[in-house]
């Protein structure tokens, strides 16, 4: 049941990607302006995700479940309303209440596995976020083309409505654990190789978020595909998308975690190099933006991984953190996407192998200074 609402809450960030266009001509504002729905909803994801949790932690996890997705209807609703300023309105609400329930989810699901059984759990509840990658994004698409768009969000809306009975109803009352204070958790930064790890998925997102927020004009405009076919090629990337996550599992676990995410780096940012040279190349294009899919996401699990081994024993803040700084990266990256869209559309390969460069020469120091210290352990 969390895994099949995984997919309903990330179908609400992922949909509007393929459907950019057109909620920018029915609202009367430029794609770069519609773009900054996917900035709101991922700062108002990364900030007030926090902030929500901290203030309901002597509530049960079932009743949080309630909340977020309480949060994700008024999100659904506020979209009836027309007008752009709404429109951000119900993306700031939409944000918060997806990151709420994420956060929660996971926790629920640890709690009500079976011992040993716990990280299976969560694994599911994460299928369903890949999986809304995968088919939400060109779902919305076919909505979009034969009804209006924001029936999408009517459909989420009517869901989430039938998802509250349905926690009230199967999930136990929970207690939770005391809650981690904000500051413990921000202190943290404060260790180097965990804030150099941090920044190296900040930049790597940024780059991601650049591209894909405007995947769509950047197929319609660069590769020239035609709008029946866009539908097809998402749906291949986000097969790519799901590849790759896969991938950074099995790499990392045959060749390391520190070569895998180098080489992954390196990859990426050639990808995108080649993208913005050889985009008008339908036959080349294709293939190498499956490529971008695939190593974008090889890189989300190797992260994890990393991150996982530089502070075992408290896990579960640090990657918390890492969630907050990804959803960094797509605030941002869709923000200077938009900038770069408005006078060229290629710009957005370049600026975003730019950004995996940065990622890379970050990663490179972290690893040369975990080396060091390392040699310089006694044994």
């Amino acid at each position: 049941m969390l895994t099949g609402m995984s997919f309903l809450v990330g179908t609400s960030q992922f949909a509007i990607v393929g459907i950019l266009a057109t909620v920018a001509a029915s609202v009367g504002v430029s794609i770069s302006a519609a773009g900054q729905l996917i900035t709101v909803f991922a700062l108002s994801n990364a900030m007030g995700t926090p902030l929500v949790i901290l203030a309901t932690a002597k509530t049960d996890r079932r009743q949080q479940l309630l909340l977020a997705l309480t949060i994700i209807l008024v999100g659904c609703g506020l979209m009836a309303i027309p007008g752009f300023g709404f429109l951000l309105m119900a993306y700031v609400v939409l944000g918060i209440g997806a990151g709420v329930f994420v956060v929660t989810a996971y926790a629920t699901a640890a709690t009500l596995a079976p011992p040993g059984r716990q990280g299976r759990a969560m694994s599911n509840v994460s299928l369903g976020f890949s999986a809304s990658l995968v088919f939400g994004v060109p779902i919305g698409r076919v909505v979009a083309a034969a009804y209006d768009w924001q029936v999408i969000f009517w459909a989420i809306g009517l869901l989430t409505l039938l998802s509250l009975f349905a926690v009230a109803r199967v999930i136990p009352a929970m207690s939770v654990e005391g809650p981690v204070p904000l500051g413990k958790q921000l202190a943290l930064l404060k260790n180097p190789n965990i804030a150099l790890a941090l920044a190296v998925t900040l930049f790597v997102f940024i780059a991601y978020s650049m591209m894909n927020t405007y995947i769509t004009p950047f197929l319609t405009h660069v590769v020239m595909i035609g709008k029946g076919q866009i539908s097809v090629v998402l749906f291949a990337l986000g097969m790519a998308s799901l590849m790759g996550s896969k991938l950074g599992g099995v790499l990392s676990d045959r060749i390391g975690t520190r070569r895998t995410l180098l080489s992954d780096m390196v990859i990426h940012a050639l990808v995108l190099v080649l993208l913005s040279i050889m985009a008008g190349t339908r036959v080349a294009a294709i293939p190498l933006l499956m490529l971008w899919a695939t190593a974008a996401w090889t890189f989300g699990p190797t992260q994890n991984f990393n991150l996982l081994s530089l502070a075992p024993e408290v896990s579960g803040m640090v990657l918390s953190l890492n969630s907050s700084f990804v959803q960094l990266g797509f605030a941002m990256g869709a923000a200077v996407g938009g900038i770069a869209v408005g006078s060229s559309i290629r710009a957005i390969s370049w600026l975003g192998a730019v950004s995996v460069a940065v990622a890379f020469g970050i990663a490179c120091i972290a690893f040369s200074r975990a080396r060091t210290s390392q040699s310089r352990t006694p044994r």
